[in-house]
């Protein structure tokens, strides 16, 4: 009984660290929509700042503790905001995956070589970590130890480690839960651009969500240190099993979360020390949280409920090369291989050939990306291990007497049917789930299947010829770069077909609107698996050729976390692209050669690495695209003609009635890239008055509420009560009493009504009112506001307005979908702010009940206010006609001789 409680005491302790780190993860994910690779790297730098201060500078615990945790971590978690994090929130799902990757190798490096510098280049009396020295704990030395009952054994480290872990989490829960920092936070991850026009500053919001989870990271990687050592390989790992817990809490509940991590650790050590059929499957213990991952991410994905922050995979962009002739296309590359080839056979050395022909094959692999990135947009970070397999599954047929051709054979085979079978959970999974599930599967090849040694021989691994071609054979450089360019050229060709092809077209139609894609008949699945075969064939391929080139494999060669570099390798070049994994290729071979002739440490390159992330915060596309869009924007640029002023009839600049006007525009140019919506609208919006905005779809109107929320327009200036804030962002508009209705519901759904009515009224008398006027909210305060009706979505929406009300009020089409009761309630609160007198612009599609609470008409089309009048002055019949299309001439009221 001793021994039992002995693990399950142990196994608290390991899961407390999983839990500490997992509430952190969770805590940035919820609020800022970033899934953090880079959280177990955060953790190391702390660890190594605390090793420092303590064993080299000679700092107490008790100071050196709270300076690591409370003031390094934090600063380190706001620095990664303002340089990387802010970028990435609006950027897409693979961008974030990339470049939080790319910290991950570059924050130990950077630390590493901090402290290299320090004691080199200054003198520093410091450690260095690969001098071995000892690392401590939090916990006071010299060590206690208990002995509750029996010969179980608990010591002060386990202790303070269970105790600070705990605290922490709950700190952290009631943070979120019950204070006005983290409803802001949650509002920002529900809906950004909603939280912002209630006045939430998301910029803080997120700055704050990171610098408490590097808080937290930075306290889990100190508590962790004494067991781990300074090996920041050993953070990740822990990354991934904190992930473990983080992916059972939904990445949202951080309770859960927690006891997801210390439930992770019992169970990882009483599967250490009970399950004896793990002793007969090599390396299924260390497997323990990838085997957990994984089915936690499937059970994950049969839900239907998105998870908190999570977004629609990556559209593809444009193709900034389609106005070119395809031989304009082709040329670049053209003459880059003929100069590649020529270099090859006259003035290149052995050497530098082989190092261009290592690339090449690590070019083939990296097609494999863009066929499942790049085309597909699933992030797989299993490529390696597909790899190794085939590489592995080659030399095993070989080694067994088959003929070398069928071995490569069975092993680009082999790399297909993992493909399909990773396929099977990417039918449900999608993103940084699907990225999750794929690193789960690689870390469990790495850890059991090729630590089998009937499978891949032990530490000697299997032999592989080179390729004959009778006058030559691959044991010579120069064979293997034509070998390799004609490989990749069919590669190219193959994957030009597909994206031209009926099932391109289809795999296309999937990525960017699945729901769509399916109501046309278009098989997802089909699609998925036909991706993930052909990549992972491809990545076999490269495999067998990698193995072959070196003359043999091992099981170490090619580990799961080698993925995550050639990843993010393929993506800053441009994964869209065959020629971004050729150029990712070279860069991954060639690049620490060249560095080694600068620099002496092997820090800087990992550090360079790091901040190609920074890149991919700005230009999530990659170095390619990148310079595609500026050549197509400089073929594209020719000078624009200066807009007309619009025809307004009634003078829309002029106030479209006595008193003071609240919410001036004065010609307003906006759009959203290249394209303009709005050519220089004037409109005014005067105190105690309702603006009726009425217009066909796409006349503009939504962009115009959208400017007047906080949208920056190209020219012109928003006025409020005569102040210029046209550079003022959303949240300070609200703060100063601009309130959008946006088009749809203007709710936070995963937050209560109570939470949804807090972030505008914080008084709790206020809220009160509100309950008191509108009892059907009142019944449903702890609710969330997704689960309301449209109907009460709606009203939520309006209600703090009715209490404190604001200067301008602006609807944005508030009576869609409603049913008609609803909307005379809706009107009638309209009608209730307008004598209040607030300022109400008003768009709607139906023009009945809008026309009926009006004190002022505005007509838009093609992005102009083509009329501005009293309601009075509108002729209904010429009004319709023109609302619907009928009527091309401008918009006046009706003279005697159209009578």
């Amino acid at each position: 009984m001793s021994e039992l409680v002995g693990y399950v005491l142990s196994g608290l302790v390991t899961g407390a660290v999983f839990a500490l780190m997992a509430s952190g993860l969770t805590l940035s994910y919820s609020a800022t929509g970033v899934f953090n690779f880079a959280h177990g790297a955060v953790g190391f730098l702390a660890a190594l700042l605390f090793f420092e201060l303590t064993a080299g500078l000679g700092w107490p615990v008790w100071a050196a503790g709270p300076v690591t945790v409370l003031v390094a971590a934090p600063l380190l978690g706001y620095a990664l905001h303002r340089l990387m994090f802010r970028g990435l929130a609006s950027a897409g799902e693979t961008a974030q995956i990339v470049a939080t990757i790319g910290l991950t190798i570059a924050l130990p490096a950077l630390g590493l070589w901090t402290v290299d510098v320090l004691v080199g280049t200054f003198g520093a009396d410091l450690p260095r970590v690969t001098e071995g020295a000892v690392a401590r704990g939090l916990g006071p030395r010299p060590v206690q130890t208990w002995h509750p009952f029996g010969g179980l054994t608990v010591d002060s480290d386990q202790l303070t480690t269970f105790v600070l872990a705990v605290l922490a989490a709950a700190a952290l829960w009631a943070v979120m839960r019950h204070t006005p920092l983290g409803l802001r936070m949650r509002a920002t991850v529900d809906r950004r651009r909603l939280a912002t026009l209630r006045g939430v500053d998301a910029d803080a919001a997120s700055a704050q969500a990171w610098m408490l989870s590097s808080t937290l990271a930075g306290l889990a990687g100190v508590l962790a240190v004494p067991t781990l050592g300074l090996d920041s390989n050993a953070f990740t790992v822990l990354l991934f099993a904190s992930a473990t817990a983080a992916v059972f809490g939904r990445l949202q509940s951080i309770p859960v979360t927690f006891a997801a991590g210390l439930g992770l650790g019992v169970v990882q050590n009483l599967v250490a020390g009970y399950a004896d059929f793990a002793e007969k499957v090599t390396g299924f213990r260390t497997a323990v949280p990838a085997l957990l991952l994984f089915a936690g991410l499937l059970v994950l994905g049969r839900s239907r409920e998105r998870l908190a922050g999570s977004i629609a995979e990556d559209a593809p962009p444009p193709d900034y090369l389609a106005d070119l002739p395809r031989w304009r296309r082709v040329l670049p590359w053209s003459a880059s291989v003929a100069a590649l080839l020529l270099w090859t056979f006259t003035i290149g050395d052995d050497y530098w050939v082989g190092l261009v022909a290592q690339g090449l094959v690590l070019a083939l692999i990296f097609c494999s990306f863009v066929v499942v990135t790049g085309i597909g947009g699933m992030v797989n970070l299993a490529q390696a291990s597909f790899a190794a397999l085939a590489a592995l599954a080659a030399g095993l047929a070989f080694g067994k007497g088959l003929p070398f051709p069928a071995a490569v054979l069975l092993g680009v085979l082999a790399a297909v049917a993992a493909g399909v079978l990773v396929a099977l959970p990417a039918l449900r999974l999608g993103g940084r789930v699907l990225a999750l599930a794929t690193l789960a599967l690689a870390l469990l090849a790495d850890q059991v299947l090729f630590q089998i040694d009937a499978f891949s021989n032990g530490t000697v691994g299997w032999k592989l010829p080179a390729v004959s071609f009778g006058i030559t054979d691959t044991n010579d450089p120069r064979t293997r770069v034509v070998v390799l360019l004609l490989l990749i050229g069919v590669v190219a060709l193959l994957v030009r077909n597909l994206e031209r092809s009926p099932s391109g077209r289809a795999i296309l139609a999937v990525r960017s609107a699945p729901t769509a894609a399916l109501s046309v008949g278009i098989s997802a699945t089909r699609a998925k698996i036909t991706l993930f075969a052909l990549a992972s064939g491809v990545a076999g391929l490269g495999g067998v050729l990698y193995a072959t080139f070196n003359g043999q494999i091992t099981a170490t060669d090619l580990p799961a976390l080698t993925g995550f570099v050639w990843l993010a390798v393929v993506v800053l070049q441009g994964v869209r692209r065959i020629g971004g994994a050729v150029l990712g290729g070279l860069v991954m071979a060639l690049f620490p050669e060249v560095l080694d002739n600068v620099t002496d440490s092997q820090y800087v390159g990992m550090i360079l690495f790091g901040l190609g992330g920074m890149i991919l915060a700005k230009h999530p596309d990659g170095v390619l695209a990148q310079f595609a869009e500026r050549r197509y924007r400089r073929r594209r640029r020719t000078p624009r003609p200066a807009e007309a002023p619009s025809a307004q009839p009634s003078g829309s600049a002029a106030d479209p009635a006595p008193g003071p006007v609240a919410l001036r525009l004065e010609g307003i140019v906006a759009g959203y890239g290249d394209a303009t919506v709005l050519r220089g609208v004037d409109l005014a919006v005067p105190s105690g008055q309702v603006v009726a905005l009425l217009g066909a779809n796409g006349a503009g109107k939504s962009t115009l509420c959208a400017v007047a929320g906080g949208m920056a327009p190209t020219s012109g200036r928003v006025l409020l009560d005569g102040e210029d804030i046209t550079a003022w962002p959303a949240h300070r508009r609200s703060r100063a009493g601009v309130y959008l209705a946006p088009e749809g519901r203007g709710v936070f759904p995963s937050l209560t009504v109570e939470e949804n009515l807090t972030l505008w009224l914080p008084d709790a008398a206020d809220r009160a009112e509100v309950h008191d006027r509108l009892p059907q909210l009142a019944a449903r305060r702890d609710v969330p506001a997704g689960a309301l009706s449209g109907g009460e979505q709606q009203i939520l929406a309006l209600a703090p307005a009715l209490v404190r009300p604001p200067r301008v009020l602006i609807a944005d089409e508030p009576s869609l979908g409603l049913a008609p009761l609803v909307v005379e309630q809706i009107f009638q609160m309209f009608g209730e702010l307008r004598d209040n007198g607030v300022a109400l612009l008003i768009v709607e599609e139906k023009a009945g009940e809008v026309l009926a609470l009006a004190d002022t008409v505005a007509f838009m089309r093609l992005g102009r206010v083509v009329w501005t009048g009293p309601r009075a002055e509108v002729d209904d019949d010429r009004l319709a006609a023109a609302y619907l299309g009928l009527d091309e001439g401008p918009l006046m009221p009706a003279t005697e001789a159209d009578q």
